[in-house]
């Protein structure tokens, strides 16, 4: 169990390594939180865990723990990206396609 606890904080620590890094390498806002939220929660998922192998009396927790960051780490992100679209945040230069163009108008319509 202590090995297979630290193989998973190890491979937790690599994701929220790479998860800071895109943060500080990607081009805009929706990039970067893709970045965070996805990189994040499964350096966090791992690292929790591998906390919970490491002790096991803990394990049970660690699950309600995973858990909870599953659900909400995907909802909170959706919401923090669309209130930033809402907010005309830009997209990179570069960005070929935006989907949500069409959405964004048709609710912006029914606003007024």
């Amino acid at each position: 169990m202590e090995y297979a606890g630290l193989i998973f904080v190890s491979i937790g620590v690599l994701f929220l390594i790479l998860g800071a890094l895109g943060i500080l390498r990607f081009p805009d806002l929706f990039n970067r939180m893709q970045a965070g939220t996805k990189a994040t929660t499964f350096g966090a998922i791992f690292s929790i865990m591998g906390v919970g192998f490491l002790e096991p009396s803990w394990l049970p927790k660690t699950f309600i723990i995973v858990l909870f960051i599953l659900l909400s780490n995907p909802i909170s992100s959706h919401a923090l990206a669309r209130a930033a679209y809402r907010k005309e945040s830009r997209l990179w230069k570069d960005t070929v396609v935006d989907e949500y163009a069409d959405v964004f108008k048709t609710d912006k319509k029914g606003d007024e």
